[in-house]
């Protein structure tokens, strides 16, 4: 009888142990879902694709992230705010960045999308146009002053010709159209994944001549870019990890990756120009996105500096991170 009480009592306490060690439903145990806002460059494309493949396969959610992706109204806008903390991560642009950072805003890269470059010149393959040397006295077209006049500038030199040999024309973000109606011979700022394709459809073709080859250092076109004192915050490394499983993704399954990007927006992103950039774009995305190439930085920090584009650069780590 004695044995049969103290079984009892044992039972009890060993209950009431396990009922102590066992998790509460609010205990630490327990992951929140963090919100990450993501602002692009640009309205969703091709250039996004890992991205895109991250939310549409939730890789984001697995990380407990819910990530909204917003598309900007106007492109200059992301990264300064980012910078004024009213996002957590915006898509940008290595030289961009470059001088944001020389303009003082607080500002971090903490990733590439794309590594490499994609600006170009572009002018129709049936014009007179051959040779850099052959736009003297021409309209060159353009969307956004600042970099775009330093590429061009730099690549006019390499052909003995200076900004004062062609005439800049403002073409309001409507490059090709310009290029197809006449108003400008060549266009500066044409993404040769996406310009060279919208020529074809139109039933012309075009000729890119591309910076990177004409004195310009070599950079990485698209970049994610945070304010500095958020980039040690788990969810930047945690978003990083999603996008390099979606690169991994796509790079395994061009075709199921292109399937999954386009059902994100069937209606919008289902044509023929994105079928044509897709196949063009997926050489350029970053192997490893999370990788920084600090020497590139330098490069193009010492490029501007000579091109007096900007004063001063700080150190690249303190603009630049590779988040573990």
């Amino acid at each position: 009888m004695k044995t049969s009480k103290l079984m009892g009592v044992l039972i009890i306490l060993a209950s009431v142990i396990l009922m102590a060690c066992s998790p509460k439903p609010n205990d630490d145990t327990k992951t929140e879902t963090q919100k990450v806002s993501l602002l692009l460059d640009w309205f969703v494309n091709p250039n996004h694709a890992a991205i895109i493949i991250a939310q549409q396969q939730g890789y984001f959610a697995k990380q407990g992230l819910n990530v909204e992706i917003i598309e900007p109204a106007d492109p200059s806008m992301p990264p300064k705010l980012v910078a004024s903390g009213q996002a957590d991560i915006a898509v940008d642009y290595q030289p961009q960045l470059q001088q944001q950072v020389a303009e003082g805003l607080p500002l971090v890269r903490i990733g590439t999308l794309i590594d490499t470059p994609l600006n170009s010149l572009v002018v129709l393959k049936d014009s007179n146009i051959t040779k850099l040397e052959d736009l003297k006295g021409k309209k060159i077209g353009y969307s956004v002053s600042g970099f775009e006049d330093l590429l061009l500038k730099t690549m006019l030199k390499s052909a003995n010709l200076t900004a004062d040999d062609v005439q800049m024309v403002n073409v309001n973000w409507s490059l090709s159209p310009s290029l197809l109606s006449g108003l400008v011979d060549g266009v500066i700022g044409s993404l040769r994944n996406f310009e060279l394709n919208q020529l074809k459809i139109e039933k012309r073709e075009g000729m890119a001549f591309y910076p990177e080859e004409h004195g310009v250092p070599v950079y990485d076109e698209l970049i994610f870019v945070a304010h500095h004192e958020h980039i040690q915050e788990d969810k930047m490394a945690r978003f990083m990890t999603a996008i390099q499983q979606a690169t991994d993704f796509i790079k395994a399954d061009p075709d199921g990756a292109w399937k999954v990007f386009i059902s994100y927006k069937p209606s919008e992103l289902d044509n023929e120009l994105n079928r044509m950039a897709w196949v063009d774009t997926l050489p350029h995305l970053a192997k490893n996105p999370k990788a920084l190439d600090e020497l590139r930085y330098e490069n193009m920090a010492s490029f501007m500096q000579e091109q007096n584009f900007v004063k001063t650069l700080p150190n690249v780590s303190e603009y630049a991170i590779e988040l573990p």
